[in-house]
């Protein structure tokens, strides 16, 4: 994707910016992408806790080797206090001896981070038999950066922390998907094959926002079927993307099968989509829009606390809808277009879906600059929408 340096209006100062996220009473784990800001967050709201770093290869080492060693760190510092160990996986034993702490009736809380769910996945780790609950980190949300997010910016350069920060966003993107293949997957061995990794990091990028198809994939690659699906696993176990299931909830009309893909973070996905002198400009836009509106779905769910998941909807016939929100907070039908102007043919789908779903509400983002409402579907600007997305509040009132 092309960088509009025109319409950047980063870097900004990340400790200057209050996260949606709000610390938990008690201990919990803490993920997120490398470089979302996980680390830079704590030390904002936890300064006097007692910091473990397992990216700094000197403490690897030492707590690889032992790791009771943390039981002798834990109790040299006054009780009641906060611990935090960065990279958790990278050293999964010292979950059992965080769990004994805890179950020893000394008050510490434990923050633990990590960038990868590979490791601790793996059958007998010890996820501290529930004590301890889970927390996400996201890129920024619009309404964190507040006066500094600008919509273009974003769907050129996205939102991630590591790269809205620097003061060259646009190398600081570039490199992003380098350190995750040399630090994470060379690293670590996870894939045997880097450069056929990195392949299909590129080819999995033309499936940003669209039905995910395997074998297609695999053809693209010139790899097998098998290989593909170890790396898209892989792919979700470094939380770099994930995929968005059909909804099937009542369905009375037949249903695609596939499920939708994106990289976590559309400046990301831009990053890697290859583009050239053939390509039309609304091949990228169109899914790095729709990657962004998903990003702030997914990210407001988490910090909400609400009780909901996020789907798509497909039909056979073609009927779709981008997202479906579905939960305690009703049933939402969403749908985003990279256009100003909207045509009767846009509605096809949320129209669709609400015959299927009449107690739905249906939502149409699009790039235009007024509210409007078209045959029954409400019509918001996107950039509006994504400034106003607060998880202190419910939809409907964002919305109005």
């Amino acid at each position: 994707m092309q960088n509009n340096a025109a319409s950047v209006s980063f870097p900004v100062n990340m400790t200057t910016l209050p996260r949606f996220l709000d610390v938990p009473q008690g201990s919990f784990f803490l993920f997120g992408p490398r470089g979302t800001g996980k680390t830079t967050w704590l030390r904002e709201e936890l300064p006097d806790a007692l910091v473990l770093d397992l990216l700094r290869a000197e403490e690897f080492r030492r707590f690889a080797a032992r790791p009771e060693r943390l039981r002798e760190l834990v109790r040299a510092a006054p009780p009641g206090g906060d611990v935090v160990v960065d990279e958790i996986q990278r050293v999964p034993e010292l979950l059992n001896v965080v769990h004994e702490l805890m179950e020893s009736g000394e008050r510490w809380r434990f923050v633990l981070t990590g960038s990868s769910a590979r490791t601790l996945r793996r059958g007998g780790v010890n996820l501290l038999a529930g004590r301890a609950i889970m927390q996400t980190m996201h890129p920024f949300m619009a309404g964190e950066l507040g006066s500094t997010f600008d919509l273009r910016t974003a769907l050129t350069l996205g939102t991630v922390a590591t790269v809205v920060s620097s003061d060259d966003p646009a190398s600081a993107l570039a490199a992003y998907a380098t350190l995750y293949v040399e630090q994470e997957v060379r690293a670590e061995g996870l894939a045997r094959d880097v450069g056929s990794f990195s392949r299909f990091l590129e080819a999995a990028a033309f499936s940003h926002g669209a039905t995910l198809n395997v074998s297609e994939v695999a053809r693209e690659c010139e790899t097998s079927r098998s290989t593909v699906s170890g790396y898209l696993e892989l792919l979700e176990d470094l939380l770099l993307a994930f995929r968005l299931p059909v909804f099937t909830r009542r369905a009375k009309r037949r249903l695609v099968a596939h499920p939708r893909f994106f990289y976590f973070d559309c400046g990301v996905f831009g990053s890697l989509r290859p583009s050239g002198p053939l390509d039309r400009p609304e091949e990228i836009a169109g899914p790095a829009l729709e990657g962004l509106v998903a990003q702030h779905l997914r990210a407001w769910l988490a910090y909400s606390g609400a009780e909901g998941k996020l789907f798509y909807w497909r039909t056979r016939t073609g009927a779709e809808v981008d997202f479906v929100l579905y939960g305690s907070l009703g049933i939402w039908g969403i749908d985003v277009m990279n256009a100003g102007r909207i045509r009767p043919a846009d509605l096809r789908g949320l129209r669709a879906f609400g015959d299927e779903y009449p107690e739905a509400r249906r939502l149409l983002l699009y790039r235009g600059e007024h509210r409007l409402v078209r045959r029954g579907v409400l019509c918001v600007p996107v950039d509006g929408f994504l400034r106003g997305l607060n998880p202190a509040k419910a939809l409907d009132d964002i919305v109005g």
